[in-house]
């Protein structure tokens, strides 16, 4: 029998598994089981999405089993086509590189690095041949291959699939191979990449490996699985202050799924803070304060936790600005200058700066609103400031601006 630590693991934050019977047997066997997950590094960085299933790997690490990371420095080249609706850019191997050091430096941020074995796709990849490829792809049918819901919608619409797309899940699959892996784990969007490497092992005379399936993580938008291509993303190594705010930034919708996923707070304390929001007995904003803090405490430690939660307060709730500010030197005299005071274009003064990525941009903060001055805001595109100034744009960028000419 399963003990009920190990039964809460196959619970909380589990899509699907396949087969919960099969691993159920695997586990109370007392053998520690080879896990696997792969990392595809086309983008630098690793995101609380990633983390969803590092989270369940550390777990089982500390049930005993062995986690291994493959990093797919060739299927990255290739790009993963589930969801997508269009080919991907290949990327080159240079730019995979220098994405994957980050992911090295990041994975274990969560996992344990004593319990952990990374494994290179290029380790064996690099070693195949034109054979080696003909004998894979021989394996299985194109019908298979068109019974993949992304492939099938594009085929039907008319949209290219090129054949390197159709490599990718023999790719993956093939990696469960190389290690042996026991059970791999992925998002729900994984399923039939997992599949595939599951059926893979079987044709080969390996014991098909079980599937671990987790929730798709969405991401600030509230809409959008998380994405660094779609930029609704919260990274691991951002800014305390920064990750604390976005988090604040949630939809209400999402708050108790990121405590599920995320993090260790009781599934009950979970039920009873999602109940009494919905009842009105809290507000939301509790909660996603108390959310921010852990999140922040986890990858930043308590001490910037407990900071970025009084930056967070006092910036955006008290709407103070912040005790530091960057200055940026502005020559007064080369505007109207009247007094002490210089009359600036507020468009010109916010692309000057680099508030903002473009005028366009500015306009626009302006227009909905999003400028201030010394904690008033901006209506006119001509606007008065003094030495010393606080130039506010959006909720997060402040910049005390300074003459340069004393």
């Amino acid at each position: 029998m399963l003990d009920e630590k190990t039964k809460q693991v196959l619970k909380r934050g589990v899509a699907e598994i396949i087969s919960k019977e099969e691993i159920t047997r695997l586990l109370e066997s007392g053998r520690p089981l080879r896990l696997k997950q792969g990392f595809d590094p086309s983008r630098p960085d690793i995101h609380l999405g990633h983390v969803v299933g590092l989270r369940k790997l550390r777990q089982f690490q500390d049930l005993g089993h062995q986690v291994i990371l493959i990093v797919g420095d060739w299927t990255a080249q290739i790009g993963d086509p589930s969801g997508q609706s269009a080919t991907r850019n290949m990327l080159s191997a240079e730019e995979v590189r220098r994405n994957a050091q980050t992911y090295m430096e990041q994975f274990f941020k969560v996992v344990d690095k004593a319990k952990t074995q990374v494994r290179w796709q290029s380790e064996w990849f690099a070693r195949f041949s034109l054979a080696d490829v003909i004998s894979l792809t021989s394996k299985f049918t194109v019908a298979q291959m068109m019974a993949r819901e992304d492939f099938n919608k594009r085929f039907c619409a008319g949209q290219p699939i090129a054949i390197t797309e159709l490599l990718y899940p023999l790719l993956q699959a093939y990696d469960s191979i190389m290690i042996e892996a026991d059970v791999e784990f992925g998002g729900i969007d994984q399923k039939f990449n997992c599949l595939m490497g599951r059926e893979l092992q079987r044709l080969v005379g390996q014991r098909p490996q079980q599937v671990f399936l987790m929730p798709l993580l969405v991401g600030t938008d509230g809409v959008h699985k998380m994405s660094k291509s779609l930029g609704n993303y919260i990274g691991v190594t951002e800014p305390p202050s920064e990750m604390y705010g976005k988090v604040m930034s949630l939809p209400d919708a999402q708050l108790f799924d990121y405590f599920e996923l995320l993090t260790g707070v009781p599934d009950e304390e979970i039920r009873e803070m999602k109940s009494r929001t919905e009842q009105g007995a809290i507000n939301p904003m509790v909660c996603k304060k108390k959310l921010s803090h852990e999140l922040v405490g986890q990858f930043h430690g308590r001490e910037d936790a407990d900071r970025a939660e009084e930056y967070f307060t006092r910036v955006f709730q008290q709407k103070a600005a912040p005790t530091e500010i960057a200055e940026f030197a502005l020559p007064f005299s080369q505007y109207d200058v009247e007094g002490s005071a210089a009359a600036v274009s507020v468009i010109d003064l916010l692309a000057l700066t680099g508030l903002v990525k473009s005028r366009s941009e500015a306009k626009r903060l302006l227009a909905q609103g999003g400028v201030e001055i010394d904690g008033v805001r901006v209506t006119e595109e001509k606007a008065r400031i003094n030495d010393g100034s606080v130039l506010r744009a959006g909720k997060k960028r402040f910049l005390k601006l300074v003459n340069a000419d004393r």
